[in-house]
């Protein structure tokens, strides 16, 4: 099988949640199992739990992880479900988390996912096939309002306005290329482009498609009373808005006395490694640590 994924500071990841092999952990979004092959593989009489929305990036996974089958569970559901897997799964507290905000290449390499600008391809850009809102639908019958609105608030579009206009008056919208093609033509230039014209409209359809920012909010609220003394919490993410929502989320836990944030300055890849994987080039990296157990914690008994 080929493996379409390479993770993403996976030395940085396995160094931050310093990994007890009798330790229990789990990664939150494990794609087609990069970082999780390399932390079952640190594993003795421990434990890890990967957690995926993808099924079909799950079963890479699994296919990844059969050598350490014996160590690994893997459930299909968001990541903002972690405090009802650790409960289900009667799980200890945890000695350590992971979540990758990335999108997995896997997605992005599938035309008929629909999540790159790079070919036609459906309208679609669902992480979970269950989901039903698509891009599609977004794309062509919201109002313009919306549309702006939504270009704006989750993909810091400048061009929202002009966008969300040329959309309407271009509809139907037939498929990912279509789209491309009428967002770059709604763009003003301004002087020498890095991204393609389209990126931040196909972000913030794919976040809106998979209610990312609700999610990830989710997950951020329910992830600490899962951990235990001395757990470690990593985090990556892609984008300025993940990136802030986590670290403000961490600094509020550091104020109530809950985690240390252990990354003053937040993490990224070196030159050597964005050359290597240039999807990696917009990483950051936060790691916090728990120093106080909270009043509720999920089932199970921590050691």
């Amino acid at each position: 099988m080929s493996v379409p994924h390479t993770p993403v500071l996976v030395s940085e990841v396995l160094e931050w949640l310093h990994i007890r092999p009798e330790g229990t952990y789990l990664d939150a979004t494990a794609g087609a199992g990069g970082h999780a092959v390399e932390i079952a593989r640190r594993l003795t009489t421990g434990r890890l739990v990967v957690l995926d929305r993808d099924p079909q990036a799950l079963e890479i996974a699994r296919e990844r992880l059969k050598p350490y089958e014996d160590k690994v569970t893997l459930v299909h559901t968001d990541f903002s479900k972690i405090g009802e897997v650790a409960q289900e799964l009667k799980l200890p507290l945890l000695d350590g988390v992971l979540a990758d905000l990335g999108v997995s290449s896997l997605e992005l390499d599938s035309p008929e996912r629909g999540f790159s600008f790079r070919w036609a391809g459906p309208l679609d850009m669902r992480m979970n096939p269950d989901t039903p809102l698509t891009a599609d639908e977004i794309v062509n019958q919201w109002s313009e309002k919306e549309l702006a609105d939504l270009l704006y608030h989750q993909a810091e579009e400048r061009d929202s306005r002009r966008i969300a206009r040329a959309i309407v008056r271009s509809r139907p919208i037939r498929d990912t290329e279509h789209l491309a093609t009428v967002v770059a033509g709604a763009r003003r230039a301004r002087g020498r482009q890095k991204l393609h014209p389209a990126t931040k409209t196909f972000l913030a359809l794919r976040k809106a498609v998979n209610r990312e920012e609700e999610e990830l909010e989710q997950f951020l609220s329910r992830t600490p009373v899962t951990l235990n003394l001395g757990g470690r919490w990593v985090v990556l993410s892609y984008q300025s808005l993940e990136d802030r929502l986590v670290k403000h989320a961490f600094q509020q836990l550091e104020r109530d006395a809950m985690f240390r944030v252990l990354t003053r300055k937040v993490l990224v890849p070196s030159e050597e490694e964005i050359q290597a994987n240039p999807r990696a080039r917009s990483a950051k990296m936060r790691v916090a640590e728990k120093v106080a157990l909270t009043a509720q914690r999920p089932a199970g008994r921590s050691r």
